[in-house]
């Protein structure tokens, strides 16, 4: 199954074995190893990006909860290198809502503390065990959601933004007249057509993971 992986470790050191250790893993065949990602929080706070590295377009799930990582710890400037840091296989993810997965973002940030580094991983894998048995040994505190879960998360909060998004403009239309509820009616046809394709977008997660499963 394809998972994201967290594990937080009390030094630097200890983060960078550990992504030695998930390569090696993927080298022996005991997981599939599609991107990785070593982030530090020093003593005042502040997280940054120590290490990247992306095997392939399906990577881009790293780039996402790291970004989120970031900009829910670092804050406003957290943010600014969280949109930066979402930036996996080509693709930039807007990180100004950090609400992948909040349960799972929560969690880990409270292990994550000043002065601890984690590592961030894709893979997938049939067995918890080998991950976990390497992990541990190093002193790791294992976190995973499967990647359905945490995009899917991202994808359910930017629905119900655009809902909201979309009642506001209609109860601010419904108000105006002559050009000004021209124009209004424009933004609603255009926000109507992203929360369908939104929408859209869901269902075709839906089916293709009902797919999977049969």
């Amino acid at each position: 199954m394809d998972k994201m992986l967290v594990v937080v470790f009390d030094n630097e050191s200890k983060a960078y074995e550990a992504s030695k250790a998930l390569q090696e893993l993927q080298n022996e065949g005991s997981i599939n190893l599609y991107a990785k990602a070593v982030i530090a929080r020093d003593a005042s706070g502040n997280v940054e990006v120590k290490e990247e590295g992306d095997m392939g377009p399906i990577g881009t799930g790293v780039g996402l909860l790291t970004g989120s990582l970031i900009g829910l710890i670092g804050g406003p400037v957290g943010l600014a290198i969280g949109a930066y840091a979402g930036t996996v296989g080509g693709m930039v993810y807007d990180m100004a809502n950090a609400g992948v997965g909040e349960d799972f973002l929560f969690e880990v940030e409270k292990s994550l503390q000043p002065g601890k580094t984690a590592v961030v991983a894709e893979v997938w894998e049939e067995w918890t065990m080998p991950v976990d048995t390497r992990m541990e040994a190093l002193g790791g505190v294992v976190f995973r959601r499967t990647r359905d879960d945490v995009v899917d998360a991202q994808m359910d909060r930017d629905a119900v933004a655009l809902e909201a998004e979309l009642a506001e403009l209609k109860a601010e239309r419904d108000q105006a007249t002559g050009e000004a509820r021209a124009k209004l009616q424009a933004k609603v046809d255009k926000t109507k057509a992203k929360l369908q394709s939104k929408h859209n977008e869901i269902q075709a997660r839906i089916d293709a993971s009902q797919k999977a499963t049969d």
